[in-house]
């Protein structure tokens, strides 16, 4: 087998792989909206490849090799980042394979409501503490 010819079939196969993917097909461009507000978004990128040959008999030592390559990339959309105001949310756009998977999702945004109604009920517990001439 020779080696030249594989690695030849490796190296193009690897090469195609990088032009496809890079950082930017990972994170997006930015895109400025309406009223300053910025929208990135986030995939997620899956790729594989392979690569073989094969000696075949021959009395020409230059028709021994025989061999080929292949690859394939999945780039599938799951997230924007979305910048207003000075804050920055992240929002899931995967679809959910199970329920247990759909409740860790929702674990932050339930955390998120879950503080600001107290702190709610924090300041109105504050407010009625007050004399009626403070409020």
């Amino acid at each position: 087998m020779s080696e030249k010819s594989a690695g030849a079939i490796l190296s193009a196969t690897i090469e195609k792989i990088r032009d496809l993917v890079d950082t930017s097909t990972i994170i997006g461009e930015p895109i400025n909206a309406d009223g300053g507000v910025t929208i990135i978004p986030v995939s997620k990128v899956t790729y594989g490849f392979a690569s073989g040959g094969a000696d075949f008999p021959s009395k020409d030592p230059k028709e021994l090799f025989g061999g080929g390559g292949g690859a394939g990339v999945t780039i599938t959309p799951v997230a924007f980042l979305i910048i207003s105001d000075g804050e920055v949310t992240l929002k899931h756009i995967t679809a959910y394979d199970n329920a247990a998977e759909r409740v860790v999702n929702l674990v932050p945004e339930m955390f998120d409501k879950v503080t600001s109604f107290v702190n709610k009920s924090k300041k109105d517990a504050a407010k009625k503490e007050l004399p009626e001439d403070a409020q």
